[in-house]
Formats: C-alpha cells, sequence, structure tokens
C-alpha cells in the first residue's frame, strides 16, 4: 500500500485486483493517504474511478497528493453537451446567429468607412507623403489587366442580348428600336454592374487573399508594433485605385458590349454600324452615362472596402484565409447588386 505510481500499478492484473476491493469500501469510510511513499497520476485515477467520481467524506492526503487527485478530478469529468435544438427552434437560432453576425460585421464595415475619411482628410493635408507608389500598383492590378476578361465578357452579352431582342423586335417591325434597348440597357445598367462583378470576383479576392496571407505571416503585427497605420497603407491606397480605375473599367464593358450588339444587330437585322453610331446620342442622354460612372466609383469603393474588411479579419491559419476569400467574393456581389438597386429606386428619373 506504500507505493501508488506508474511502476506498481502498472500491470493489469493487480489494477484488477486492487479496483473491487476499493469499491467495497463503505462510502462513509475515511481515507488516509498521508502513509503513501509513492503517489502519482496513475495511483489518483484508480482512486477517482473507483471512488464512482465523488470526494470521500473524510480523505487525509498531503499536499502533492491533494493537488494530484484535484488535477484527475479536474481533467476526468468531461462536460456533456446541451442537445442542439432541433425543429424550428433550431432554425430560429441559426437565423438569430446569421444576424447577429451580419450586424457585427456591418458595424465593422462602418468603422472601416470612418477610418479611411480620416485617411484622406490626412492625405489632403499631407500629399506628399502619401502612398502614391501603392495606388499607382492598385491602380495597374486592379485595372489594366482586368481590360481583356471585362472586354470579352462584355462583347459577348451584347451579343446575346441583340440576337435576343431581335427574335422579339422583328416581329412587331421594330428592328431599329434595337439601339434604344442596348444603349439604355448596356450603358445605364448591365455594363457598371457586369464590370463590377467581373472585378470583385477578380480583384476583392485578390485584395482579401493580400491582407489575409499578411495576416498569417504576421506582418500586421508588425505593421502595429512599428506603428505603421494599416488603413493609410493598406485599406486607402486600394479604395482610392478602385474608385478611380473602376468606372474606366465600366466604361471599356460598356463599349465592348455596345460594339458587339452593333455587331450582333448588322449580322441579325442589318442594322449597320453607321446608322446604330448615329442614333445612339438621340436613343441614350448623356445624363445615362454619368449615373453609371457615378455608381462605378461607389462600387469601386465598396468592394475594396469589403475586400480589406475580410482580409483583416483572417486569422493566422490557411482554412481562415479561405473562408474569407469565399465570404468577400460573396459579399461583394451582393451589395453591388443591392446598391446597384438602391441606385435604380432613387435616380429612376435620371436620364429619360
Amino acid at each position: 500500500m506504500g507505493r501508488w505510481s506508474a511502476a506498481e500499478l502498472g500491470d493489469r492484473h493487480i489494477w484488477r485486483q486492487l479496483a473491487p476491493q476499493i469499491k467495497a469500501v463503505p462510502k462513509g469510510a475515511a481515507w488516509d493517504l498521508q502513509q503513501v511513499v509513492r503517489f502519482d497520476h496513475i495511483g489518483a485515477q484508480l482512486l477517482w474511478e473507483q471512488w464512482g467520481k465523488v470526494w470521500p467524506a473524510q480523505l487525509l492526503t498531503t499536499a502533492n497528493q491533494r493537488s494530484m487527485l484535484e488535477r484527475v478530478a479536474k481533467f476526468s469529468d468531461v462536460p456533456v453537451p446541451k442537445p442542439e435544438p432541433s425543429g424550428w427552434m433550431c432554425e430560429v437560432n441559426q437565423l438569430g446567429q446569421m444576424v447577429i453576425g451580419a450586424c457585427g460585421h456591418f458595424t465593422k464595415l462602418i468603422g472601416l468607412i470612418g477610418q479611411l475619411l480620416l485617411d484622406c482628410i490626412r492625405l489632403v493635408r499631407n500629399p506628399f507623403r502619401g502612398p502614391w507608389r501603392d495606388i499607382s500598383g492598385h491602380l495597374y492590378a486592379t485595372g489594366a489587366t482586368a481590360l481583356p476578361i471585362t472586354a470579352l465578357v462584355g462583347f459577348l452579352i451584347g451579343v446575346v442580348l441583340a440576337y435576343l431582342m431581335a427574335l422579339q423586335l422583328r416581329q412587331f417591325g421594330a428592328e431599329s428600336f434595337i439601339v434604344n434597348i442596348l444603349g439604355i440597357s448596356l450603358i445605364r445598367e448591365l455594363g457598371p454592374l457586369l464590370a463590377a462583378i467581373l472585378v470583385a470576383g477578380r480583384s476583392g479576392s485578390a485584395i482579401t487573399a493580400q491582407i489575409g496571407v499578411m495576416r498569417v505571416t504576421e506582418e500586421l503585427d508588425a505593421m502595429q508594433v512599428m506603428g505603421i497605420s494599416k488603413g493609410y497603407r493598406l485599406v486607402m491606397p486600394r479604395a482610392m485605385a478602385l474608385a478611380v480605375s473602376m468606372p474606366l473599367v465600366a466604361l471599356w464593358t460598356i463599349l465592348a458590349a455596345l460594339a458587339g450588339g452593333m455587331v450582333a444587330a448588322d449580322l441579325t437585322m442589318d442594322i449597320t454600324p453607321s446608322y446604330f453610331l448615329q442614333s445612339l446620342p438621340a436613343a441614350v442622354k448623356v445624363g445615362n452615362l454619368a449615373l453609371a460612372m457615378g455608381k462605378s466609383i461607389v462600387f469601386g469603393v465598396l468592394i475594396a472596402l469589403i475586400g480589406c474588411h475580410w482580409g483583416l479579419q483572417v486569422e493566422p491559419n490557411t482554412q481562415s484565409l479561405g473562408r474569407g476569400t469565399t465570404a468577400s467574393v460573396v459579399s461583394s456581389i451582393t451589395m453591388v447588386i443591392i446598391v446597384d438597386a438602391i441606385f435604380a429606386i432613387l435616380f429612376r428619373n435620371v436620364g429619360f
């Protein structure tokens, strides 16, 4: 009885002999372990299990023995998980968690917008120390490199729309109105929206991945230690670059889509390119183009802020980086569509 350690109790036969003897002791009996010479976690585990994981009414131990028993008791009690709610309660619980999470992200996004305004004021006060090299680099990455894919998609969208509308307009002898329909739909809505969705999937994910990798490699922590503002050096250059490049990319997409529609109209309805170009200014007022450029600026800033927000939320592991990139693309595209709908309602009388 003087040694209750792994060396003595490692044999299963000894464990099986002692276990029923300990269990047979009456519950109200007193336990005195002070005479035990060697006592480790194996002996403590044997006693705790045979006690039924309940402390005896009377127990005499040394300080080390008591500490060993308390540690075994602490880590042996596995908490029983609460049953998950089922049925409609489960759905309500999930909906509530989604709403709370969305509100938290929205609050942080508002804070990011406020910080962006403060950083812009700082740049205006001292423009010679601004991050112009970063802005120039992001302008090229988000604007110039996006021109081929946006031109291709825009051209194909214009061709598809022209072919579909030709089937309907030919029935009423209204082939000439193809210019009006293509001009309004592409310049006012589809061009900027299509460009924003492509940029959100392309540049928005890249922004989140870049900042997320900086989190994984602890570069963001190093910037904080060095006193470098993350908003001034990371968020503002990307927001300003997209605010400038997004309208230009949208205009490029509109021109490509109009070119595709013009080619398809010439092939299907004999609407010559010269007639198309002469009729376009009269069919589409300049206000539609101004509205498209204005909301493209909003789209660009919004995509940059959402990408930066999810990048800053990334935890230092690759799994979180993947989740953040996916959430950034989904959130950006969703917000672009929502903001476009708001613009369509608020400015419904502009350009007509």
